[in-house]
């Protein structure tokens, strides 16, 4: 498979990932974005300049359409406030993230510990804006304090970060499956590599 069809296919499953997890946070299905942009920026480097905004467009008509559907106006929804703007650089946490996985992958352990370190940092980093500027920005908190913020963070943290890693795992095991499956030749090692 020529590696302008591997990213076509990845992106495409991607983007159906998000929005069938994303159309409703809560459900027993847990929203997927983070992780599509953590595993985005993976295989998608060489596409970062427009498959990024493809895939920040894509998270803002879902949740246009959800709110819309639901008859409520979205600018005047709760979540959308000056902090929703903080989304981009939030999820971009996630994609450098993946992006610095892809940087140093091998076809060894060692990435598996790279992977997990990039993913806890980029979680970390992504709840900081995410819910930081929520937190901060949005008229949903009425009293804003840092102890407020502190417990906030910690609170929504663990189950973000639970969710990521689930989906990342399991984009991590299917890769290994697929690299094991094709036997490394000249003309088809690209597709252990990442795009």
């Amino acid at each position: 498979m020529k590696p302008t069809t591997q990213r076509s296919l990845i992106l495409a499953l991607l983007a159906l990932l998000m929005v069938a997890t994303r159309v409703n946070h809560w459900a027993p299905i847990p929203d997927a974005s983070w992780a599509v942009f953590f595993i985005g920026g993976f295989y998608l480097r060489q596409w970062t300049r427009w498959a990024f905004p493809a895939l920040m467009a894509l998270a803002v008509a879902v949740d246009y359409a959800v709110i819309t559907g639901q008859g409520q106006s979205f600018w005047q929804h709760y979540c959308v406030s000056a902090a929703y703007w903080f989304l981009v650089p939030a999820y971009f946490a996630m994609w450098a993230g993946g992006l610095f996985v892809a940087r140093h992958y091998s076809r060894s352990w060692r990435t598996l510990a790279v992977t997990a370190v990039a993913l806890v940092a980029s979680t970390l980093v992504c709840q900081l804006l995410s819910q930081g500027s929520f937190y901060w920005l949005s008229a949903s908190v009425a009293e804003k304090t840092v102890a407020g913020w502190a417990a906030n963070y910690v609170q929504w943290l663990l189950p973000y970060m639970q969710t990521a890693a689930t989906y990342v795992g399991i984009a991590a095991v299917a890769h290994a499956i697929v690299v094991a499956a094709v036997k490394p030749t000249t003309a088809n090692a690209d597709v252990a590599k990442p795009r």
